[in-house]
């Protein structure tokens, strides 16, 4: 007993560490700070300016026209009928079926026959986030030599997401900093030239950052060359019904690729178009050959769903489910989508035209000409830089500007600014 304490009490009080063994304070010596989120930063750095005049358009979450947060009426009514029929119990790894089977009418047609022939493997998912996350990994898993083609400029976490996948990473030509809209040629060209059979990721509609979407015809020539090299499209969409305002028009580029025979695979979120933000609601998606595959790739994804966060929650899924399997609250989120998006439409134009009045030398058309949630505003850094200190407005340093933080009360204030640090560009 007494060797032991000797020998206990060497250990403990040395101020070396004998071989083989660490200190229990360096276990996390080796870790740094990590770079702060470029898009939430930007929220941190508002909440802590003490001006009266700060305005917050850096933020990508819907404001009424008095800067605050909004909960949709149908949203209200749906927790209402649900309030008393609570379950808290598990959900099954793929998530409510009712959610999941709604949610596929959106993206791909109410009479779909994708969906009366079930050759579509869908599970819910941590809202768009998650869906991506876990096609990011079912491609890693089955195609492990493919790659990701994403464009430049896209929402930043799409690269964080197929990196922590190991999918290795591609870009092609997106948005074309002079003239502010698509660089159709240079896109078309990168797939062109990409090895057959690549993967690529695709924003339905709204894109983000840049609020370039491309035309109908341009949609067309895309699927039509995505057929010819065989390349694999997914589509990101989080903004049905919240870019236009009308869920149809926004699914058009994917009704396309169907109509054209392709089996793509989609990310679905109701975080914009019905305001669940914080409740994680969405769907992944992937169009088979036959029933048969669909079943074995559900399982799949599902499969890799199990050890990431094994069920998704319940609540947001009742919400949704609720929303639309009710033909009354369903034609009321129609309606107030399409009262959001148009508030969007409208701070866009009026925008412009308050730069306008200004006498700015530059062209402005770019404003109205994007559609959903953000505008490419073209600013640079240091214009933006200007922006924050001289006139306490935040936004991310790319100049990508949130229309829903633009209000009726702040228009004016802000296109004066924005004139302000650029008339002499």
């Amino acid at each position: 007993m007494a060797v032991r304490t000797t020998i206990t009490r060497r250990i403990t009080s040395s101020s070396s560490v004998l071989p083989g063994l660490r200190s229990m304070s360096s276990w996390w010596g080796n870790v740094n700070p990590a770079p702060k989120d470029p898009i939430l930063g930007v929220t941190e750095a508002f909440l802590a300016d003490p001006s009266p005049d700060k305005v917050n358009v850096g933020v990508g979450a819907y404001r009424d026209d008095n800067g605050k947060p909004v909960v949709l009426d149908c949203v209200r009514e749906a927790e209402k009928r649900i309030a008393g029929n609570m379950n808290m119990e598990y959900l099954p790894m793929g998530g409510s079926n009712k959610m999941v089977e709604e949610t596929l009418k959106l993206a791909y047609g109410e009479n779909s026959d994708l969906i009366k022939d079930k050759r579509i493997a869908a599970i819910q998912a941590l809202s768009g986030t998650g869906a991506c996350r876990i096609f990011a990994d079912f491609q890693k898993r089955f195609s492990p030599d493919s790659q990701i083609y994403i464009p430049v400029p896209t929402w930043s976490n799409h690269h964080n997401i197929w990196r922590d996948a190991n999918v290795p990473q591609r870009t092609y030509h997106y948005y074309h900093p002079e003239s502010k809209g698509l660089d159709f040629a240079s896109l078309m060209d990168d797939v062109k030239n990409a090895p057959n059979g690549s993967f690529f990721l695709l924003h339905a509609c709204a894109h983000n950052p840049t609020g370039v979407d491309p035309t109908i015809e341009q949609w067309k020539e895309i699927s039509y060359q995505f057929k010819v090299k065989g390349h694999f499209a997914f589509f990101d969409m989080a903004y049905q019904g919240f870019a236009s305002g009308d869920p149809e028009r926004d699914a058009k580029s994917i009704r396309i690729f169907l109509e054209d025979g392709h089996l793509i695979g989609c990310s679905q979120s109701y975080a914009k178009n019905m305001g669940l933000y914080g409740q994680r609601v969405g769907c992944l998606s992937l169009v088979c050959e036959d029933e048969k595959q669909a079943v074995a790739v559900k399982s799949q994804l599902q499969q890799l769903a199990r050890p990431m966060y094994s069920n998704p929650p319940v609540h947001g899924a009742l919400i949704v489910s609720t929303i639309l399997g009710d033909p009354e609250l369903k034609q009321l989120w129609l309606k107030e989508v399409k009262g959001m998006a148009d508030r969007i439409i409208g701070m866009r134009t009026s925008l412009r035209e308050n730069i306008e009045k200004m006498g700015s030398p530059l062209s402005w058309e770019h404003i109205t000409n994007q559609i959903g949630m953000f505008c490419y505003s073209g600013m640079t850094p240091e214009q933006v830089d200007r922006l924050t200190k001289e006139f306490h407005i935040y936004m991310t340093r790319n100049g990508r500007i949130s229309m829903a933080g633009v209000t009726s009360g702040n228009v004016e204030y802000l296109a004066k600014a924005i004139h302000e640090v650029t008339k002499t560009a």
